[in-house]
């Protein structure tokens, strides 16, 4: 089955396909001409995940998915949310949107924090919507080089390291966008069958 992965984060897509296998065929959004800006502009995780899915779907005529993710700190009421990769301002450098999430945190003794992904798909016109959520906390300091975003600060619960300290196939296990994407690809075993 082919698949429109409707994301420009190579990160991303490099977890996703390795995630997937070889049973599916993920297209990026330069594989099928898409060089246009994507808009994000609903007010939750699952909005932009659909918004992002159907611009594909509609402008493409291409069976897709598309994520969104937040980190959603605790004691910042649940900041950065949707907004998460523009955090630091529109440039949407991890770096940036780290120092300045560990800035907010100074002093902070509630670490608590979640990352969410929602994986919003699309074939033959039909919606269906899958989430992963992966506890954790915020570290005072990153650590490791793997990974990408925030990575380097968020430890999840039961682990002693970062998700950048991390092997990504256990990462992939573990992580928000790995078990959203354990119950998209269930789906699509199951769909397929």
């Amino acid at each position: 089955m082919k698949l429109v992965f409707a994301t420009n984060n190579k990160h991303k897509s490099a977890e996703v396909q390795k995630i997937l296998g070889n049973r599916f065929e993920i297209l990026s959004l330069a594989d099928i001409g898409c060089n246009e800006d994507i808009p994000e502009t609903a007010e939750t995780l699952e909005g932009n995940a659909l918004q992002k899915a159907r611009f594909v779907y509609q402008r493409y005529g291409y069976n897709c998915f598309a994520d969104d993710t937040g980190l959603e700190v605790e004691a910042l009421d649940m900041a950065p949310g949707i907004y998460s990769a523009r955090y630091a301002g529109p440039q949407k450098d991890s770096n940036d949107n780290m120092q300045k999430l560990l800035g907010e945190m100074d002093k902070i003794n509630n670490r608590k924090a979640r990352f969410r992904t929602v994986i919003a798909l699309i074939i033959d016109g039909k919606e269906w919507l899958f989430e992963g959520v992966v506890d954790g906390e915020i570290l005072e300091n990153p650590r490791g080089v793997q990974g990408f975003g925030y990575d380097p600060v968020f430890q999840p619960e039961g682990f002693d390291e970062s998700f950048a300290e991390m092997d990504l196939s256990l990462k992939n296990t573990i992580s928000h966008r790995g078990r959203a994407t354990a119950k998209l690809i269930d789906f699509l075993n199951r769909k397929e069958a």
